[in-house]
């Protein structure tokens, strides 16, 4: 029941907020946050760390004569990226209340729906039921780049679009030819994709075009280059839930579809996936050393830190994709965390070019320790949320290959370099122009950053709850892979 309470809350009040005009329209989003907040908190606390089948599940015929059914649930993967979502929507809807958008109403609509279509994707047991929900996910963030974007945002928001669409109907595709391979009655249970015993060459080219889908979604290397564009140009909380959530979105498909339903593909070809993770990492890193637009430079970041999970999904241990897990949730709360302060260094000076800033810290001693223990959990300092995640990647990718988690390791030194550098030119150094008016975090601000901070210490300190959590999910995966191979 409480999936079902999470899945639904969202889209009743988001065709509420359709309709509603006024500064209520806030208060009535962010409520709903919070009441999301606490199911989510409350679904994590009930779960039973033991049982490695999902948990809370709803399942009841919705298409009968195709064997589709409404069948939802959750396991410890599935929980921890719900839970994430639920946790960052009430920080990106305070930080919406922070700027003044035309059409609020439409807007945070859209968000409650996107809330609505990424937990869906989530908690699907359905295969036909999850790409419903991927293409209800994609449609909120589109329009919400496309009516609040930037000058150029037409063409970026188009782009995304083809990219995208392209994505969907390749997975499409797969999914419905798995279909078709299930015993008769057929039906889009993952349960029944999960028993098909597959020959290799077929596992083969449908392990590509499932790639192709959750690759652009990530993005990893070479389909990222809608990323950039898109994060710069979408309203800040729009960037938000595209890098904090939607991201992992793509992560998730590989770890709940790729993976069990073609391991033997996935084995085949996972030096390939792997191979252009890394090469997305430092090629990603790299672009973001030479960022003039702050922005730009955490997008970029963010796609290196993606690039880094999808590394670790592919190596096929189990290091590598508990580390993924783990590092899913710290990637989203650090970056949300990046993208508010560059928020607000871009409402107090009217620019992100970092050449036309500096002197910050000796005006605002506050927000610049803020910003600098939430850019240190990014670039995965010990005791910080992104250190844990970062290290059991590394060694996962290790395990696959020591050459490639040498390059991959790079990550760490390459983010340290264009992070550190930027905070000193925009942070620390002599008063600029800019500095002059700038004010340190007023109560509002702190309300959405210090959270994000204790998080980030307590997650770094004592990670242990989260992997409880996720262990019994990995194992069952590779259970399904052995099963699915043998």
């Amino acid at each position: 029941m409480i999936t079902t309470t999470l899945l639904f809350f969202p889209l009743v009040i988001g065709i509420l907020l359709f309709f509603l005009k006024g500064e209520n329209v806030k208060k009535i989003a962010l409520g709903a946050s919070l009441v999301q907040l606490v199911l989510g908190v409350t679904a994590f606390v009930q779960f039973d760390k033991k049982q490695v089948l999902a948990q809370y599940v709803t399942n009841i015929p919705w298409i009968k004569g195709m064997g589709i059914n409404f069948h939802v649930g959750m396991d410890g993967i599935s929980l921890i990226l719900v839970l994430l979502t639920t946790l960052l929507m009430p920080f990106i809807i305070m930080v919406a209340n922070r700027n003044t958008y035309k059409n609020p109403s439409t807007l945070y609509a859209l968000m409650m729906l996107m809330q609505f279509g990424l937990i869906g994707v989530f908690t699907s047991q359905d295969a036909f039921l999850f790409y419903i929900f991927w293409e209800i996910a994609l449609l909120p963030i589109y329009f919400i780049a496309l009516l609040w974007g930037g000058a150029d945002r037409i063409r970026i928001t188009f782009k995304f679009f083809i990219y995208t669409l392209a994505g969907s109907l390749l997975m499409l595709a797969a999914l419905i030819y798995l279909y078709l391979q299930t015993p008769l009655p057929h039906n889009f249970s993952l349960q029944a994709l999960y028993d098909l015993q597959l020959t290799e060459g077929t596992q083969n080219w449908v392990f590509w075009m499932l790639f192709f889908a959750f690759a652009i979604k990530m993005p990893i290397f070479p389909f990222h280059s809608w990323l950039a564009d898109t994060y710069t140009d979408a309203p800040t909380p729009g960037t938000m839930l595209l890098s904090g959530v939607m991201s992992k979105m793509g992560v998730y498909g590989a770890l709940k579809i790729l993976l069990p339903i073609v391991p033997m593909g996935v084995n085949d070809n996972a030096h390939i996936a792997i191979t252009l993770a890394v090469i997305g990492v430092i090629y990603a890193s790299l672009l973001a050393m030479f960022q003039k637009d702050y922005k730009r430079l955490i997008a970029y970041s963010s796609a290196a830190h993606v690039g880094l999970i999808a590394a670790g999904v592919f190596s096929m241990t189990y290091n590598g994709i508990s580390g993924a897990v783990v590092q899913m949730f710290a990637h989203g709360i650090s970056a949300v965390g990046l993208f508010y302060v560059v928020d607000i260094l871009v409402n107090r000076t009217n620019t992100r070019q970092l050449n036309e800033l500096g002197g910050i810290r000796s005006v605002a001693p506050v927000y610049a320790t803020s910003f600098m223990i939430i850019m240190m959990a990014s670039i995965a300092l010990p005791l910080t949320s992104g250190f844990i995640g970062e290290f059991l990647l590394l060694v996962g990718v290790y395990e696959y290959n020591g050459w490639l988690a040498g390059f991959a390791g790079l990550s760490t030194i390459l983010g340290a370099v264009y992070m550190l550098k930027s905070y000193q030119v925009s942070i620390l150094g002599d008063k600029s122009t800019v500095s002059d008016k700038f004010f340190d975090l007023v109560w509002q601000e702190k309300v959405i950053l210090f959270p994000l901070i204790v998080l980030i210490f307590v997650m770094g300190v004592y990670p242990k709850p989260l992997l409880d959590v996720i262990t019994p999910a990995v194992k069952n995966l590779f259970t399904i892979m052995e099963v699915t191979i043998k």
